[in-house]
């Protein structure tokens, strides 16, 4: 009987072992399977006079090919790399807004500008006028569109969000239903390798939306937490995410990830602390990346809309009234204040100079009347202001936010911890629209004349004559006299004596309002030598102003100020596709780094859990034989046992 015994037990065991072997090999291509083996151990043997006999083998357990350490890091790499890879992607959309070529926006706004020339070439043509308000409208148009573009993209990231949390919260109630099934099976004391490669496997789908961390239970459960301690399974319990708005600012445009624990307040989970997962990529792009972009655009639409209205107003149309605006004045929201915020004080916001606008976000601080910080998103860099604060802090908010071309209007007072958010520039192109159509109503005369007098002697020449407004300023002609070379009298102040500089600017200019003009002359004069001045529309001239192409010239010449970062209008567009050029690069490489290491940290856990099939085709020959030969030795113990059936019959 015991020769029968470890026939059986020999058979049984090798049984387990080829259906292990046939386990193994029908998931060769299960995502998330790891290999089995089985553990056989030796039944220990019955003592006798002649020593020990053996009783066979056991199946001892099924243990699981797998590494705890490589499984996690291959988790971790795989996170990193779907949040890469997402903004990656997103970004090339983004660059694509930014694309160069005859159709992108800088070409529109080059052409616009320097449609100008062939006004200043031929003032009265109606054709060459009809060109620059045709340019004008298309600028206006392509930014409209590269706006309307931004919002489809924002939309989509939205949408794409939205799905990956749903995803989320989908994988972390599977997690904790596996949870409880591998605490019971626990119980009978063996592991059920098949739930945990499931649950391994819900995990790395996890950690492709968002970054966790896990720590183990005593019942066989993993706990699953996010945003660093945050728990998103605890046993069979799950807690559901969502994508909701910044809880700071209302209406700030940002988007933020919520716990949303059951009874209490929802916890806005802090993006630097997201780590890797789809969902911080896109939360990046969202926040950061696309915001970039829209302020890139904004501060272009209203840089270049404020500059040309200015310049345009100016000038004189071919009917002798003051130009207006050439675009749609841009209009800036109030900054917005902190949810938080104890006072009821706003803050408007108004350009002050359009050459000093960054496209940056602002966060102002306050922490005491009149004192506070303001952080500058795009780079990060704090400034502080106060009556107190010494350089290079700023006395007054209004100081700091001069330098960055914008002027503030606060009512009311920002009490302690009070906070804004300002960003003025984030729609700034959705709206922007040519408002000149006639060509008679182009500006292109300047409201200022000068005339040499006919009986000039020296070697005086006008440089540049600007009006500083329009109407331009004294209603009577204003003559220069030049008492030498380098003196001269003016008929506005009578016999006061001025030095002449050639190429220093001659200004005029009234007390209210403010109205003027400024002349600049080259050459050595004469003694006796006249210069006048006078506005352009003095009835004297009669229609001379329309073949004056002065302010034509002045809108030209503003491709060459510089407004974007020390880059000028022309190049302003070029300077923004590199900004958004040079972080669609970065994130392409960094996506391609962190994709190779995922795959390699992959392939190192599957070394270890995937399943080798000639392997396992030499463990079927070997297990099979085993059997075969286990079989083989019941039939001899069946026959022994017949055997002695038979002698002890007779």
């Amino acid at each position: 009987m015991s020769l029968l015994n470890v026939g059986a037990r020999a058979l049984l065991a090798n049984q387990v072992a080829l259906q292990t072997a046939g386990h193994n090999i029908a998931n060769v291509s299960t995502p998330g399977y790891s290999r089995q083996n089985v553990v056989l151990e030796t039944v220990q043997g019955q003592f006798t006079g002649g020593g020990y006999i053996g009783k066979g083998v056991d199946v001892a357990t099924i243990l699981r090919n797998h590494s705890e350490l490589l499984t996690r890091q291959s988790a971790a790499a795989g996170s990193v790399s779907s949040a890469d890879t997402a903004r990656s992607l997103r970004l090339n959309e983004l660059q694509d807004v930014f694309s160069g070529g005859t159709t992108g926006l800088g070409a529109a706004i080059n052409d616009m500008v320097n449609a100008f020339s062939d006004v200043v070439t031929a003032p009265t043509d109606l054709a060459a006028r009809n060109l620059v308000l045709t340019r004008i409208d298309e600028t206006a148009g392509r930014m409209r569109a590269a706006s309307a573009r931004l919002d489809e993209i924002q939309s989509t990231v939205r949408y794409e969000l939205n799905g990956a949390v749903q995803e989320i919260n989908k994988l972390a109630k599977g997690i904790a239903a596996i949870n409880e099934q591998i605490a019971r099976a626990k119980g009978n004391g063996q592991s059920p390798n098949d739930l945990l490669d499931q649950r391994d496997t819900l995990i790395r789908n996890l950690n492709n939306y968002v970054q966790t961390s896990q720590i183990p239970a005593d019942d066989g459960s993993v706990g699953i937490f996010v945003a660093g301690s945050q728990p998103l399974v605890l046993g069979n319990v799950a807690t559901p995410l969502s994508i909701g708005d910044s809880s700071e600012f209302a209406g700030s445009g940002k988007v933020k990830l919520f716990f949303n624990n059951p009874g209490v307040t929802p916890i806005e989970l802090n993006e630097d602390m997201l780590g890797g997962g789809e969902v911080a990529g896109l939360l990046r792009f969202h926040n950061s990346d696309l915001a970039e972009g829209r302020n890139l655009l904004g501060r272009m639409a209203v840089a270049i809309s404020e500059t040309m209205n200015a310049q345009h107003k100016l000038g004189v149309t071919l009917d002798g009234q003051v130009g207006g605006n050439l675009f749609t004045p841009v209009a800036l929201p109030d900054a917005r204040p902190g949810l938080s915020n104890t006072s009821g004080a706003t803050i408007g916001l108004a350009v002050s100079d359009p050459t000093l606008l960054a496209a940056s976000n602002y966060r102002i601080s306050y922490s005491a009347p009149g004192v506070g910080t303001v952080q500058r998103e795009s780079d990060g860099k704090m400034f502080q202001f106060g009556p107190a604060v010494p350089p290079p802090g700023f006395a007054t908010v209004n100081d700091f936010f001069a330098t960055q071309g914008l002027s503030l209007t606060i009512t009311g007072a920002p009490a302690a911890n009070d906070q804004f958010l300002v960003n003025p520039l984030q729609s700034a192109a959705t709206d922007l629209k040519a408002m000149v159509y006639s060509p008679r109503d182009l500006a292109a005369a300047n409201p200022v004349n000068a005339m040499m007098g006919p009986n000039n002697s020296g070697k005086l020449q006008m440089a540049e004559l600007t009006a500083r407004s329009n109407p331009p300023g004294a209603t009577a002609p204003i003559t220069l006299t030049f008492t030498g070379p380098n003196t001269y009298t003016r008929s506005d102040t009578g016999a006061t004596s001025y030095t002449y500089i050639s190429g220093q600017p001659i200004t005029y200019d009234s007390a209210t309002p403010p109205t003027g003009w400024s002349i600049t002359l080259n050459g050595t004069p004469a003694a006796g030598d006249t210069v006048t001045i006078d506005n352009a529309l003095n009835p004297a001239y009669g229609d001379q102003y329309k073949r004056n192409a002065g302010n034509a010239g002045a809108m030209l010449d503003l491709r060459d100020v510089k407004m974007f970062d020390e880059s000028t209008m022309a190049d302003g567009y070029a300077s923004a596709m590199a900004q958004i050029g040079t972080r669609t690069q970065s994130a392409a490489f960094a996506a391609k780094v962190s994709e190779g290491i995922a795959a390699q940290l992959e392939q190192d856990r599957t070394a270890v859990s995937g399943v080798n099939l000639d392997e396992e085709a030499a463990r079927l020959i070997q297990y099979q034989q085993a059997y075969q030969a286990s079989a083989k030795m019941i039939q001899i113990a069946q026959s022994v046992f017949d055997s002695l059936i038979q002698t002890m019959g007779r």
